[in-house]
């Protein structure tokens, strides 16, 4: 293929939702043609906050495969793997923590903003590690494309970083990942919240009955300022307005008008969010029992999609142990 390859991929630590989709799903699927896609289930990146439960991750590794697949992700354009299914991330790994100080792993800044958001008294050597397995998880495939948000771009530079002082040390063999910055705002929770998290309980997840995310929305907080039908609105402050510009962009403006007038209600202005979240989930829930009634072909496709990606992975592995002079025999 002479397409570039793009990366990314989603911690198995619970069912995607709509921030996931906003945010990320529906890029995927826009971009697998343009792309050679490849698509993991970051299992290992998991165990970095949930090491006690892995039984936990086991039971969301087919529950996120389903969502993938629901969302459009296609197994004939996208390669989906089990990232610790590929031991070769894990070696590549190792290789460049030998030259990664720890001092500037402490000083990443998503490093440290997520310890804090995890609660953690002590540094754990695998969390603290993180931004070098993931330098890994890109590298091993070479993939020069990487979707993020702002957010994950100290990441993506530290691969660079390590990326250059690889080459320089030993043999150019990786080309430095470039970011696919997401131009879309993360998604509002229900309930107001900055983000749409399911721990919080403020998530529409994508595998939603229609009578479940009627009954999420009825429940989403709307403008506190807003006593009645008829008093002016302040959309930019509204969950349900920041779901009519992710899902219902035609309608937004004038829902952004009619709220301001005060000629619509918080009811009506549900109903049709409602109906817009209908409109996307019809084809979601269809494919989505297509494969679940199908489990042995979703295994399949991982299989599948693993063995590919473990055949690359060796293939960048045995230039790295050339190029580091590790070729022993």
């Amino acid at each position: 293929m002479n397409k570039e390859r793009m990366l990314t991929g989603d911690r198995v630590t619970g069912k995607l939702h709509l921030g996931h989709y906003s945010g990320s799903l529906k890029n995927r699927v826009m971009l697998q043609d343009q792309y050679e896609s490849f698509v993991f289930l970051a299992d290992v990146q998991a165990l970095t906050t949930h090491f006690e439960r892995p039984d936990y991750i086991r039971r969301h590794i087919s529950e996120i495969t389903l969502d993938y697949l629901a969302a459009g992700i296609d197994p004939e354009r996208t390669t989906l793997y089990i990232q610790s299914l590929i031991p070769e991330i894990a070696e590549l790994t190792i290789f460049f923590s030998m030259f990664v100080t720890v001092n500037l792993l402490r000083h990443n800044p998503t490093v440290k903003a997520e310890a804090k958001s995890s609660h953690f008294d002590e540094m754990y050597y695998g969390f603290l590690g993180y931004p070098v397995s993931q330098a890994a998880d890109i590298t091993f495939c070479k993939a020069t494309v990487i979707p993020v948000g702002e957010d994950q771009l100290p990441h993506l530079e530290l691969t660079r970083k390590i990326v250059r002082r690889f080459n320089e040390l030993y043999k150019p063999v990786f080309a430095e990942p470039q970011a696919l910055l997401s131009e879309t705002p993360r998604l509002i929770g229900t309930d107001g919240n900055a983000k749409m998290s399911k721990s919080l309980g403020n998530a529409i997840t994508l595998d939603s009955s229609t009578e479940e995310v009627t009954r999420t929305i009825k429940r989403a907080v709307t403008d506190p300022a807003r006593l009645r039908k008829n008093d002016p609105g302040h959309p930019e402050i509204c969950p349900i307005y920041a779901y009519h510009q992710a899902f219902n962009p035609l309608e937004s403006a004038e829902i952004q008008e009619a709220c301001e007038r005060g000629s619509i209600g918080c009811a009506a202005c549900k109903e049709r969010i409602t109906a817009s979240l209908e409109e996307l989930f019809t084809p979601m829930r269809e494919r989505r029992a297509y494969y679940a009634a199908r489990p042995k072909l979703v295994d399949e496709i991982l299989i599948s999609g693993t063995q590919r990606t473990r055949a690359i992975a060796s293939e960048t592995m045995r230039e790295v142990r050339d190029a580091m002079s590790l070729n022993y025999f």
